[in-house]
């Protein structure tokens, strides 16, 4: 058993976990290799309360967000190296394939990379990627693209973080001219990683393990203080994750929830979070 766990392994689970480098080899041999049964093993015996859930990068590359008149466009392309994605030229191309998206709001990648390029219309977004493949020596990729409608009662706020290795959306309803509010939310969202909107968007299975691994913490108690502990911990766990009930970046008073409701009353608004996008290259 203990042959299926390598030193990479091992590291994976100790940049995931916080947890020491034999606790995770330990935590991984019992779990013969599996990476998300060792992490339920350390969160079990209460060593890991916390574990980063997103893995490793696989691709070099960048996100580019765009404004057209009807939407919003969220756009990764990736090269092979991070030297190359730092170049102008793949900076221009992105922010051209970007704009592009944005404003003829084609979500569509296919489509989109046959439209014509709008600086030469004589050549596709397609073949203006091959130019710029040829100019750098590159595999360059247009991975995916998303359009944010814009509507009347909508807000969109963009945030671009470590350069365009991170990029987030927030859509804020309740009426137009708060895309300041908005940004703000999408600066917490790029900081702290929500994986849910509100508790009751937190899946079944994922509430159910998160009950299984507290009850298995509060062994030997009477049942009803372990009730009340359980209860306790899946309230902290969509603390966690959940935007709504986190606590602002920029003011750990209040959460994202308070935020809304305070700006809400002064701008006498109902104000709600639509939907949030935050897109990590290589995600």
């Amino acid at each position: 058993m203990s042959g299926k766990v390598t030193a990479e392994m091992v590291k994976e689970l100790r940049d995931r976990s916080g947890v020491s480098m034999g606790k995770c080899k330990e935590a991984l041999e019992q779990a013969g290799g599996d990476m998300n049964k060792a992490i339920d093993i350390l969160r079990k015996s209460g060593m890991a309360s916390a574990v980063k859930k997103e893995g490793r990068e696989t691709n070099e590359g960048l996100i580019g967000a765009a404004e057209g008149n009807e939407a919003v466009a969220l756009v990764e392309v990736n090269a092979e190296t991070d030297f190359v994605t730092q170049n102008e030229k793949f900076k221009q191309f992105l922010r051209d394939v970007a704009q592009a998206a944005a404003d003829s709001a084609t979500s569509s990648l296919d489509v989109l990379m046959k439209r014509p390029y709008s600086k030469d219309t004589s050549i596709s977004l397609d073949q203006y990627r091959a130019l710029v493949m040829q100019s750098l020596g590159e595999n360059i990729q247009v991975k995916r693209v998303s359009i944010l409608p814009k509507t009347l009662d909508l807000s969109i706020g963009l945030y671009s973080h470590m350069g365009g290795k991170i990029v987030v959306a927030v859509l804020l309803s309740g009426g137009s001219g708060q895309e300041a509010l908005a940004r703000d939310i999408a600066m917490h969202v790029a900081a702290e990683s929500p994986e849910y909107l509100r508790p009751e968007d937190v899946p079944p299975d994922v509430r159910a393990k998160e009950e299984e691994i507290a009850r298995s913490q509060v062994q030997g108690k009477p049942a009803n203080i372990i009730d009340k502990i359980v209860e306790g911990k899946i309230k902290a766990f969509c603390d966690e994750v959940c935007l709504i009930c986190q606590k602002y970046v920029k003011d750990n008073t209040i959460t994202i929830g308070h935020l809304l409701e305070q700006e809400g009353k002064r701008l006498n608004k109902q104000l709600s979070i639509k939907a949030y996008h935050r897109w990590k290259v290589g995600g």
